[in-house]
């Protein structure tokens, strides 16, 4: 509750001393990306669980996913670069030098191209909706 009450406090007292801060549109679209990112948060922990439990380490099909960026500002990058990380199985190593680029390594996948377009479409897609 102490962290919650930081997070909205302080960005209100200190939104002064950032004069070109990000715009984000609050409303239906971050609720939704919220809502889907929570329920995906989840669905990946049993997914995590089953491959670690049920299956040895070497049936396991880890991938580097370059995933090219549509979203620009640096707060858009590091929403999704958050939000990858926190869904387990997958994290985020690196952003290319011109912000372009996302290097994200995935513990199980079976279809890298199909990963990376998931990614886009889920996450990225609404996270261009909510940072203009």
């Amino acid at each position: 509750m102490l962290g919650l009450l930081f997070g909205v406090l302080v960005p209100i007292f200190t939104r002064r001393f950032w004069p070109d801060r990000p715009r984000l549109r609050v409303g239906p679209a971050l609720l939704g990306y919220l809502a889907i990112v929570l329920r995906d948060i989840v669905v990946a922990n049993f997914h995590v669980a089953f491959v670690i439990l049920a299956r040895r380490n070497r049936d396991l099909r880890t991938h580097w996913l370059v995933i090219p960026l549509d979203v620009r500002s640096p707060e858009a990058i590091t929403a999704l670069a958050g939000t990858i990380s926190l869904t387990p199985g997958t994290v985020s190593s690196d952003v290319s030098d011109d912000g372009r680029a996302l290097l994200v390594h995935a513990l199980d996948v079976q279809d890298p191209v199909a990963e990376v377009a998931r990614i886009k479409a889920r996450y990225e897609s609404r996270l261009l909706r909510i940072f203009p």
